[in-house]
């Protein structure tokens, strides 16, 4: 016998010998009780009355800082604008069709930049502005050019909305409010936080 058929044995004998240890192993951990279940108290339940089943079913309600309308019906409502550790400033909120029929996405918002536009429809021509820095912030990008921003919008049905993002370079700290524009929308203020 070689002493590589002896070697491959071995080794296939200990994989058996292993994975049967481990199935015992794991069938002896197992218990046929019942684990304790929680008892709650009955001041940490919430009473069973309309009201205490009405918090529980409604959502936090969102801050509008602005409401900016567009063509065909098109609206953008921003609900919050946030400055992050990184240096970074994420404004999101909803685009919403108030118009009684579908609406295309115009190509326009993705702004006129080659770069931005070969990556197709998206929130990249947005930009605020600091009156008081005297300074204009547009879309970050990855390093392929692609913005940071929701992509892949093509149209939104009547009464409909979609989540959105953009993401900005931060302004300074003492900048307080800027205006924020989008393409075909008109521009409003927002503060941020």
């Amino acid at each position: 016998m070689s002493v590589r058929y002896a070697t491959k044995t071995r080794r296939g004998m200990v994989a058996v010998v292993v994975a049967a240890g481990l199935t015992l192993g794991a069938g002896g951990c197992g218990s046929d009780e019942e684990p304790p279940q929680k008892k709650t108290s009955a001041s940490s339940q919430a009473p069973n009355t309309p009201e205490g089943n009405k918090g529980a079913q409604t959502e936090e309600p969102t801050e509008v800082l602005a409401v900016l309308k567009g063509q065909q019906g098109l609206e953008f409502t921003v609900e919050s604008a946030k400055r992050d550790a990184g240096g970074f400033l994420t404004v999101s909120g909803k685009l919403v069709n108030t118009s009684g029929s579908t609406q295309i996405i115009p190509t326009q918002l993705a702004g006129d930049e080659t770069e931005i536009i070969q990556h197709g429809i998206s929130l990249g021509g947005a930009t605020l502005v600091d009156s008081v820095g005297k300074k204009r912030y547009y879309v970050l990008r990855d390093t392929d050019g692609r913005p940071l921003t929701t992509t892949g919008l093509s149209d939104l049905g009547a009464g409909r909305s979609t989540n959105v993002f953009m993401q900005f370079p931060a302004p300074p700290v003492n900048t307080t409010e800027v205006t924020f524009q989008l393409p075909t929308f008109r521009p409003g203020t927002i503060k941020l936080s």
